[in-house]
């Protein structure tokens, strides 16, 4: 069984953090609209979706990809770069231990599960202002242990490095090439998102159908003449507080035995 956890949409969403994107009014009745629409496709997909309740005075908690890393091994409980995110980690941490073994990033570490792409038993990590040198040590410090190497990748102009590059196939990437270079992830093909829309490369891959915001037709356009199974999400209200597809669920199998 795929697990699938989600958090509702906090009603102090409007207080988000905030580093690329000027404060725009969040509409929290639309976005819980969309968060539930955005479940809806987990659920289709054949994942079985555990909701976390909503934490009303953590304006980013629906944003639980940022606070852990599930392998199938172990799960990383993160240490994100911003202060204020770090109360989110102890109902992670509780909905979590019954699946994996866990690890903790522990100060100075700081590590964003949104800067973590996994391909095969690689995890590239971005060098982000949210996830610091540290934080990747000890990543890798836990993870080699299980066979996994971590390679650090550059990003510029966008928050995480899921904001630049995510995972459409198991062999294909889509990615923005203002900011990230394609040429570091190794033994994969990467198609670019369209020009006019450079926040699209932030897609979830589950169960063999990508999910990608609606807001990006030419995008998904170009992802489904190249024969993939694209299905539009509006998540137009979460993205003024800077979160994506992938950002919105912790994605994993339940049958690895902790």
């Amino acid at each position: 069984m795929v697990i699938a956890f989600t958090r509702e949409v906090s009603s102090s969403i409007g207080r988000c953090e905030l580093t690329h994107l000027e404060r725009q009014p969040i509409d929290l009745g639309k976005a819980r609209d969309q968060h539930r629409d955005y479940e809806r496709f987990l659920w289709d997909a054949g994942c079985t979706v555990r909701r976390l309740k909503e934490e009303a005075e953590m304006p980013d908690a629906v944003f639980v990809e940022d606070i852990a890393v599930v392998l199938d091994e172990v799960a990383i409980i993160t240490r994100p770069g911003t202060r204020s995110r770090r109360r989110e980690r102890l109902s992670i941490t509780q909905a979590l231990e019954p699946f994996r073994r866990l690890a903790r990033i522990r100060a100075p570490g700081t590590l964003d599960g949104g800067d973590v792409l996994r391909i095969g038993r690689t995890l590239y990590v971005g060098q982000s202002i949210r996830s610091n040198e540290e934080g990747r040590r000890q990543l890798r410090a836990v993870v080699s242990g299980y066979g996994y190497s971590v390679r650090r990748v550059a990003v510029v102009d966008c928050l995480h490095l899921k904001s630049a590059v995510t995972v459409v196939a198991e062999d294909n990437l889509l990615f923005n090439p203002g900011w990230v270079d394609a040429n570091a992830f190794q033994g994969v093909q990467a198609i670019a998102v369209d020009p006019e829309e450079p926040a699209a490369a932030n897609a979830l891959l589950v169960a063999g159908r990508v999910v990608l915001p609606a807001q990006h037709p030419r995008t998904i356009e170009r992802l489904s003449r190249s024969g993939f199974d694209v299905r539009p999400v509006d998540v137009s209200e979460l993205t003024k507080a800077e979160g994506g597809v992938t950002c919105c669920s912790l994605v994993f199998d339940e049958k690895v035995a902790i």
